[in-house]
């Protein structure tokens, strides 16, 4: 067995000496969200293999994660222009174009319309099982304005497309269809149904959102509630305690939610614990349980101190 200061060596070694494997490790940083280690050794690799479509693809990978879209597009355009055929390199083309367009002025944006549409529907005539660009379609068509190419209908075709390839997706998609059409009960409608048939985090997620965005704090509770029971998924104990926080409901519920959100917090969970501190405060608040509400708060303050929403919160407990 390797002893671990040599394995530690060993990854140091310069590229010339080793090759396929600093490639390869180049792809474990990748999947690791480790893009700046990742990005130095795909530049390094590529230097001396120019061609390599992979390294390249990889590279406007991490150029749209870090919201560099110029780069982007110059790797992926180059991409596409070597290989039509390939479903993925439109998708990311078209993608980064329509991010571009929403950084710029909407003169200059009207401009980039119509290579979108043209990416994204390759993609999709290239792939008849692409979900990510049918997903793309639907947002394209049902946020732009029928004056420049908008279309519920086209929008409808794309989620109905979705639904034979997943019956999941395509539930959640005429879903959103229906919310961003202001037609309720057909967007709770499908969301159900997307649970019925699909059952994953994601499904319970958006209607969770769904019933929180339509003020109905009791049903999105006992939704994300139903769902951290069957998924376990850390993320849900903060919702859940976000919810009855900011709708004063359910408070101890709230409360062992956050409390076991700070305790089992990881990255991967997304909202930072001072998050939850601050949410903590708020329930403590609405019970009128100052001193613990000016504990959390100032927890939350000690760990960021310029926490515009923790400072405002605590003015108003300390009105209590």
């Amino acid at each position: 067995m390797i002893a671990m200061k040599n394995f530690w060596l060993l990854c140091f070694v310069p590229l010339s000496l080793w090759g396929q494997t600093s490639f390869e490790q180049a792809e474990v940083y990748f999947q690791q969200e480790q893009f700046q280690n990742a990005k130095s050794l795909f530049e390094a690799y590529l230097l001396k293999h120019p061609k390599d479509q992979k390294t390249r693809e990889y590279l406007g990978d991490i150029a749209g994660y870090a919201k560099d879209w110029d780069t982007a597009i110059s790797y992926y355009e180059a991409l596409v222009e070597e290989d039509e055929t390939n479903a993925d390199y439109h998708f990311k083309f078209g993608g980064v174009l329509g991010m571009k367009a929403l950084e710029i002025n909407k003169i200059r944006a009207l401009s980039y319309i119509g290579d979108i549409r043209k990416h994204f529907e390759k993609a999709a005539l290239l792939d008849p099982n692409h979900i990510e660009v049918r997903w793309a379609l639907v947002e394209y068509y049902i946020q732009l304005p029928g004056i420049i190419g908008g279309s519920e209908k086209k929008a409808i075709a794309y989620a109905n497309e979705l639904g034979k390839i997943s019956p999941v997706d395509g539930y959640l998609a005429n879903g959103y269809i229906a919310e961003y059409s202001n037609r309720p009960d057909d967007a709770e409608k499908f969301y159900k149904k997307a649970i019925e048939v699909g059952g994953s985090p994601h499904t319970y997620e958006k209607l969770t959102h769904w019933y929180e965005n339509n003020n109905r704090p009791k049903e999105a509770i006992a939704t994300a509630s139903q769902s951290l029971q069957i998924h376990k998924r850390n993320q849900l104990n903060y919702q859940i305690g976000k919810i009855s926080a900011q709708y004063n409901l359910d408070a101890q519920l709230g409360i062992d939610c956050l409390k076991n959100y700070i305790q089992n917090h990881s990255v991967k969970d997304g909202v930072p614990k001072d998050w939850a501190y601050y949410r903590l405060a708020q329930i403590y608040k609405n019970l009128g349980e100052k001193k613990t509400a000016l504990e959390w708060i100032d927890k939350a303050l000690s760990t960021r101190p310029d926490f515009e929403e923790a400072q405002k919160e605590k003015k108003l407990i300390e009105a209590l």
